[in-house]
């Protein structure tokens, strides 16, 4: 067995207790980036598996990018065993309805899963309905997620809101990791100080004028395994533009080519809030709408009516008092710069962040904010701010 930490010790003792007595339908385990959430849940399989090798355990995740990402790291552990399922919540408990010409036109819940265990990762993204559907089939559920991360915006309801088990202590395997050391800054002290920190991790700030040119070079030099955040729309409007003038777009509407950002989920056809992809083909529908096929990065294939107003505005249409006039399509707007609030349970290779505070924001909120801003960077990030 791995070394395990303190917390770890005690958190996979309690959850084989809960696993072993039934203690409940279900129970939540958050975990801080760097304090080993995987690593526990793939020795709690193995543990489980010395109980009962008949056991069937459901790990799933809200995006196909983070169930593959899942799958990877319990295939490391080979702790993926017979009868095991890994994938996306929703194709774990829907099935699709499909027309005489073969095509999805919908998705219905099943009647029955076969797996005795749900083990969800990321559990924050999870909506009340398809919380609600999960409990349906009457299953034990592990719900794991990243306790220190913004709430899911517009949404009252957040599995990890209060997690009943906690792991807080930073493995010693990603003590020394800077991106680890510089999420635990922004949680205990809501402050990153101008400076580098490792090899492509640094904080520079948007008055140095050789700042600003090392920045604007990374904005022209777009790529999709880049990350821009901001916090303001405003703000990530200006920088969409930016980038596509610097990529050579020479429209403001959207064309094909062009990365774009779900604002609204669509369960018929498989997308969701803050999946990203790119436009493979576009044509003009009507004055409100285009018709288009977009390669999702969930490797979903998207085809449909997307709306022509969303696109360069400040806010959703999805919460405006038009909303109904826009239920006949999709809602979709350019996807190079996004909030922080919109990239939670995404990340990329490297991110560029500008630090945008909102007036009204607390202590708390802030560093919840940059927290989950940091947390999207796998291995190299850029900090623009004072």
């Amino acid at each position: 067995m791995l070394d395990l930490s303190g917390d770890q010790k005690s958190v996979l003792k309690k959850l084989v207790e809960w696993h072993l007595d039934k203690g409940g339908q279900y129970i939540t385990l958050g975990g801080y980036a760097g304090t080993g959430k995987t690593t526990l849940i793939a020795i709690l399989r193995k543990r489980l598996r010395k109980e009962n090798k008949k056991l069937k355990v459901a790990f799933v995740s809200y995006t196909g990018k983070a169930s593959r990402v899942l799958r990877n790291k319990l295939l490391e552990n080979k702790v993926i065993f017979k009868g095991d399922y890994v994938g996306t919540i929703h194709s774990l408990i829907y099935s699709p309805i499909v027309n005489s010409k073969e095509e999805i036109t919908g998705w219905k819940k099943k009647e029955r899963i076969l797996e005795d265990l749900v083990i969800i990762d990321e559990a924050s993204m999870v909506s009340s309905a398809i919380w609600a559907d999960l409990l349906s089939f009457d299953k034990l559920i592990i719900a794991v997620g990243d306790h220190g991360q913004l709430p899911p915006i517009k949404n009252d309801f957040n599995l990890m809101e209060d997690p009943v088990l906690k792991l807080v202590e930073i493995h010693r395997q990603a003590k020394d990791n800077p991106i680890i050391k510089l999420s635990a800054m922004a949680r205990k002290e809501g402050r990153i100080v101008t400076g580098v920190y490792g090899p492509g991790i640094k904080k520079v700030s948007k008055r140095d004028v050789w700042s600003g040119e090392e920045v604007e070079e990374e904005l022209r030099n777009y790529s999709s395994d880049k990350m821009i955040l901001c916090g303001y729309n405003k703000t990530r409007v200006g920088l969409n533009k930016f980038i596509r003038e610097g990529l050579g777009f020479e429209s403001e509407e959207v064309m094909a080519g062009d990365r774009v950002i779900c604002l609204r989920n669509n369960h018929k056809k498989e997308i969701f809030n803050g999946m990203l992809g790119v436009i493979g083909s576009i044509r003009d529908k009507s004055k409100k709408w285009w018709e288009v096929e977009i390669e999702m990065d969930d490797d979903v294939f998207y085809s449909g009516l997307i709306a022509k107003e969303q696109f360069g505005m400040n806010q959703g249409i999805n919460f405006g008092t038009r909303r109904r006039e826009f239920m006949k399509g999709d809602l979709f707007d350019f996807g190079y710069a996004l909030t922080v609030h919109k990239a939670q349970g995404s990340q990329a290779k490297k991110v560029i962040l500008f630090e945008e505070r909102f007036p009204k924001m607390s202590e708390e909120e802030w560093r919840q904010w940059l927290y989950t801003a940091i947390t999207r960077a796998e291995e190299e990030i850029l900090i623009v701010g004072d």
